[in-house]
């Protein structure tokens, strides 16, 4: 376990750059003192927005480039200009040396994952990496993935799925063994795609370790809280996310116009203030903020782009913890005792409505 947590940071990443990751990082080292930061982008915007927060500066230094690769850039495009230069690069490319142990971006997913998992390669017993993120629930918090790194999966990647989650999950609630969930069109172990009841039968049988297995789960328990992990594939899983986040907005949009529609409605209002504050920051997206990519040789983690100050030092913070909380050899323990899967055997037949 390091002595120092060393976080690398995509400075010029994200809608708002330096403007929202350095008030960030001040705010994550204020919480995990021992902390130190490398931050990657433009020198002459990053240094006089340092001497602002002299604790900050105190325990960082400054990589210069002047290379930034654009939220709208795709995964290719991103990798032909910012291969080996840009900011994000520059910020794996510490993890990958071992002079960070986290790199944290709020620049683009889709060239985030590609040169992720180019440069840092995929953990031995990992096919393809996932994106795993905090949901609140009505019981907490529960870990869900995959969010949208890949599309499909086949059987061994959701038991992979399965495995990755319960070690993050370990480490955020402190749970021996947090119970996982499959997300399926039912619970009914009929129901389904033939590789999730394949990954099912599995999960049940095969009893792994730090595993939990509760069985199928549908859309709705993911805001139940009915497990610590849901795992689903990429496809489902960022549709899930979307459709979660839009309808928060759409609940926040009613409850504002609700408030204001008449006097006695703004009345109304007054008196439960507090309820409503504590509504708020619960759906604040800010708490959860901060994607983990699984199964790589190395922790990145991916912040929302159009995040704030407060919401880049959560997802700082949930570095910090994947790093001090040792998630890489808690995933390697994981995989050591999960045999790959063999289908063959496994029963064929297609999905029962």
């Amino acid at each position: 376990m390091p002595q120092k947590v060393r976080i690398a940071l995509d400075a010029m990443g994200g809608d708002h750059g330096p403007s929202v990751v350095v008030p960030g990082a001040d705010l994550s080292l204020a919480r995990h003192p021992d902390s130190e930061f490398i931050f990657f982008g433009d020198r002459a915007v990053l240094e006089p927005l340092l001497v602002r927060y002299p604790r900050l500066q105190a325990v960082s230094r400054v990589v210069h480039t002047d290379v930034a690769i654009k939220m709208d850039d795709k995964p290719s495009q991103a990798l032909r200009a910012g291969r080996g230069k840009s900011s994000m690069w520059l910020a794996i490319d510490a993890v990958k040396k071992h002079e960070a142990d986290v790199a944290v971006s709020a620049g683009n997913t889709g060239a985030l994952m590609a040169m992720s998992t180019i440069h840092l390669r995929t953990m031995a017993g990992i096919d393809r990496p996932a994106i795993a993120a905090i949901w609140p629930t009505l019981r907490g918090e529960s870990v869900v993935l995959d969010l949208g790194a890949t599309i499909g999966a086949d059987t061994q990647h959701l038991v992979d799925l399965a495995l990755m989650g319960s070690a993050m999950a370990r480490i955020l609630f402190d749970l021996d063994s947090p119970t996982v969930g499959l997300l399926n069109i039912g619970v009914e172990e009929v129901k389904g795609l033939e590789e999730v009841r394949e990954a099912g039968q599995i999960l049940r049988e095969r009893n792994l370790p730090h595993i939990n297995y509760f069985g199928f789960v549908e859309g709705d328990d993911i805001g139940k809280g009915t497990v610590d992990v849901v795992v689903t594939e990429g496809f489902a899983g960022n549709i899930a996310l979307k459709t979660a986040e839009g309808t928060a907005r759409q609940i926040g949009s009613y409850l504002k116009a609700a408030m204001s529609r008449t006097i006695w409605a703004r009345i109304g209002y007054l008196f439960a203030r507090s309820a409503f504050r504590a509504l708020a920051e619960k759906m604040d997206p800010r708490r959860s903020n901060g994607g983990v990519f699984l199964g790589l040789n190395g922790i990145v983690i991916k912040s929302h782009g159009g995040t704030d100050a407060e919401g880049f030092a959560a997802a700082v913070d949930i570095g910090y913890d994947m790093v001090r909380y040792e998630l890489l050899a808690k995933i390697g323990q994981a995989l050591v005792p999960a045999a790959r899967v063999d289908t063959s055997t496994q029963a064929a037949g297609g999905a029962a409505l």
